[in-house]
């Protein structure tokens, strides 16, 4: 187990950090934690997601191993993806954000709101 400082910027937790502080990231595990889904459905699930950048977060949570991938042997050929049971560990933990920021939406579009406000008077 490498343990470091996160504070410091050649520690690997950072690269951990990198994946969760990622949205599409998120939503995708969240999204596959209700079960597997081919790639197609994911895009269409997640509005405004490019196929490149959904194809680029899907190989990097399964380079990282929180993603499966499955194909079948189908024409055209089928791919499944799947959370893994560290994924979900992730998933379960980075949910409570994708909660948050929908329990709290409202309180903030109002704070940047009144900001912004105060920002064009020059106050």
């Amino acid at each position: 187990m490498i343990i470091g400082d996160p504070y410091s910027r050649d520690c690997p937790t950072r690269k951990v950090l990198d994946r969760i502080a990622d949205k599409w990231a998120v939503l995708v595990l969240g999204l596959l934690m209700g079960g597997p889904m081919r790639f197609n459905q994911l895009r269409r699930t997640v509005d405004g997601i490019s196929q490149k950048m959904l194809s680029q977060t899907l190989k990097s949570l399964e380079r990282d191993g929180l993603v499966s991938r499955k194909a079948f042997a189908t024409v055209p050929v089928t791919v499944e993806y799947a959370i893994t049971p560290l994924g979900q560990t992730l998933a379960d933990t980075v949910d409570a954000l994708r909660v948050w920021a929908e329990t709290h939406m409202e309180a903030v579009t109002a704070h940047q709101q009144r900001y912004d406000a105060g920002a064009a008077s020059g106050a």
